[in-house]
């Protein structure tokens, strides 16, 4: 299907690996120039900006080279953040200040000092933003309380500006993925790497139980890929008249009516 993307220009931030890479390949395959904004690079035909979005001057150097590049920004897609894969025994109590601010400053304020540097550029262009949160934030059990409430913040941040922004012309969503085919899931330093060090078992066989004990009726991982194509949707203008939204993809994991 052709989304009417070719020849704008999008910034995905955390846009090197998963989910974000995911993105990063469908916008480009819908004929988009796409800024990526990571510590290192990505797809290959994606003009790479090693960021640090934790600062103000990693942000304006995003923005900055977007529009020497582009000439604008059509599409921003605040995909960056991540939790930790340590096993938190101790629980809230134990997770430190430092931790909190981490946490927030990747997962929230690195979208919000995103947005606010790309406004003038997206107002410009009737633009929108799509917000990659966490089935976390909604089910805050299944993951540390630090990354949870982060992206519970950063749900909540897109109803606000969306409402905000509509008389510009600005749309803004998110995207609410379920456990993901990434490096959280997958790998020696992944939370299913840990319990199976820590239980000596199979990292397939701990992932299998996690998958069946979470309740994803497809019983699988959700691919990136799979993330990126709605995201890719929600950017477009075949969705022109969806603001404010939160899409699930989640596997069905979200028991809810």
């Amino acid at each position: 299907m052709d989304l009417d993307l070719k020849g704008k220009t999008a910034v995905v931030t955390g846009g090197s690996k998963g989910i974000g890479r995911a993105v990063t390949a469908a916008l480009l395959a819908e004929g988009m120039s796409v800024v990526v904004a990571s510590r290192t690079p990505g797809e290959p035909d994606a003009l790479h900006v090693p960021a640090d979005l934790t600062t103000v001057d990693g942000v304006e150097a995003v923005v900055g080279q977007a529009v020497e590049a582009f000439g604008g920004i059509d599409v921003l897609v605040n995909n960056v953040g991540g939790a930790s894969t340590e096993m938190d025994v101790a629980g809230f109590a134990g997770i430190s200040d430092e931790r909190w601010q981490r946490t927030f400053e990747l997962n929230l304020f690195s979208a919000i000092r995103m947005t606010r540097a790309a406004l003038p550029l997206l107002k410009a262009s009737k633009g929108s933003v799509v917000n990659v949160s966490s089935l976390s934030a909604q089910l805050p059990a299944t993951s540390p309380a630090d990354y949870s409430l982060a992206k519970a913040a950063l749900r909540a941040l897109t109803p606000a500006l969306a409402e905000e922004l509509a008389p510009a012309g600005v749309r803004v969503n998110t995207v609410t993925p379920g456990p993901t085919r990434t490096g959280f899931w997958e790998g020696p330093e992944s939370v299913c790497g840990r319990l199976a060090t820590q239980y000596e078992m199979e990292e397939t066989v701990v992932r299998e139980r996690m998958i069946s004990t979470l309740g994803l009726r497809t019983g699988r991982l959700v691919e990136p890929s799979e993330v990126a194509s709605v995201v890719a949707f929600l950017a477009s203008p075949l969705a022109a008249s969806i603001s404010g939204a939160d899409y699930l993809v989640d596997g069905g994991m979200l028991k809810s009516v």
